[in-house]
Formats: structure tokens, C-alpha cells, sequence
């Protein structure tokens, strides 16, 4: 079957969408059923989407021109917009409440299997399936409904602001996720490689993960 680019962009993107809504009607106690446990579901059935759909993503099929200097600028945005999140965390800058995710049994202890399976989707998955969306469809898009003849360099600033603020308030922290829109979307521009943005982002992921193990604050994840 032959779909758009932009439903290709799309279609992975409602897939985790839908698991959201889904997760936002069930109960978090029951105990018939670990709400926690449908997290590897959404993951793995977001992955199937991205394979299924890989062929109709030029840009991460495509080899890596870039050198090392811009690699270092993705792991400098990640890290930035890590730290970012982690500050910026006060009652002004969120919006709504923070469910969180806790990987942590009755007894306090982290389930290990549950814990690695948040973090691998967080850093491996969710960066791809959120910068083909946010950063190669909807930063390009509106420039030009067109968008797959939009150079990255060339989607302008009211395009970066605009895709910056709407991801921004897809999260809890809605301006450390603007913040980090910029961050992503600007590595974008600037390197005109989409891995760049998803590194960067895969990056922010992992670090987030390993400090809110180490630190126990579930309401980051």
C-alpha cells in the first residue's frame, strides 16, 4: 500500500499517542492488571510502526555525511537539554500534574526487568518516533505543506518556534520542552541530518533515565 510521507510521519506517532489516551482511562490500581506493563507494549508496537514504515523515511536511510565536530554538537544539545529538565522543574514553568512512571515493587525496590525496558524504550525508540514527527514533519511542514523538499537549514524561525512550542506543551514541563524543541530542532537545521537530532535527544532520554533511577524522583518519567 502506498501512503504519503507525511501519514508515513504520522501513523508511528498516533501509535504512541493512542497508547497514551488508552493509559489515561485505566485505573493505576487495579489488581487485576500492572498499568506499568503496558509501557513495553506501546514500545515494541511503536517499534513494529517504524519498521513497518522505515522505507518511506529517507532521511535515516541515508548514510551520515557529518564529521565529528557535528556529533559533538548532538551530544552537547542532549546534554544541555538534560540538564535543562532537570532545573526547570518549578511550579511556573509545568503545566498540569505529573503521574510519573515508578518501576518499584511493594517493598520499595526497583523491578530491574521493567526499569531497563523504560529506559532502552525511552532512549532508543521514543527520539525516532518523536523527531520524524516533530522535527522532520511538522518543523518542515510548516514552512511547506510540501515538506520533503524543505531543507532542514532553510524551514525558517517561525517554523522552529512554532514546532518548539507545540512539542514544549506535549510534555509536563512545558518550557524545558520548548527549550529542548529548540535544542533538537536547531541541531537539525544547523547539521541538516536528522540522526544528529535524534542522537541528541536519545541522549537526553538516557541521561534523564539514569539520574531518575539513581535518584529515585519518578515524576521525571
Amino acid at each position: 500500500m502506498s501512503i504519503s510521507p507525511a501519514l508515513a510521519r504520522i501513523l508511528q506517532f498516533a501509535v504512541y499517542i493512542a497508547f497514551l489516551v488508552l493509559e489515561s482511562t485505566l485505573p493505576r490500581d487495579s489488581a487485576s492488571f500492572d498499568i506499568r506493563w503496558l509501557y513495553p507494549v506501546k514500545v515494541t508496537c511503536v517499534a513494529i510502526a517504524l519498521a513497518l514504515l522505515w522505507r518511506h523515511y529517507s532521511e535515516l536511510r541515508e548514510p551520515a555525511r557529518s564529521g565529528v565536530g557535528v556529533w559533538a554538537l548532538s551530544a552537547a544539545a542532549g546534554i544541555a537539554v538534560f540538564v535543562v529538565w532537570i532545573t526547570l522543574d518549578q511550579p511556573w514553568a509545568v503545566v498540569g500534574s505529573a503521574g510519573g512512571w515508578n518501576p518499584t515493587d511493594s517493598r520499595g525496590e526497583i523491578n530491574w526487568a521493567m526499569a531497563i525496558v523504560r529506559l532502552f524504550g525511552a532512549a532508543a525508540v521514543v527520539p525516532i518516533m518523536e523527531e520524524l514527527f516533530w522535527r522532520s514533519l511538522v518543523l518542515r511542514w510548516i514552512r511547506n505543506s510540501d515538506f520533503t523538499s524543505v531543507a532542514p537549514a532553510h524551514a525558517g524561525a517561525m517554523a522552529l518556534l512554532v514546532s518548539s512550542v507545540l512539542f514544549g506543551f506535549e510534555h509536563h514541563e512545558w518550557l524545558a520542552g520548548v527549550l529542548a524543541g529548540l535544542a533538537y530542532a536547531g541541531t537539525y537545521m544547523r547539521t541538516g541530518n536528522l540522526w544528529c537530532a535524534v542522537v541528541a535527544h536519545a541522549l537526553t532520554n538516557f541521561l534523564l533515565g539514569v539520574w531518575v533511577l539513581h535518584t529515585g524522583r519518578w515524576q521525571f518519567w
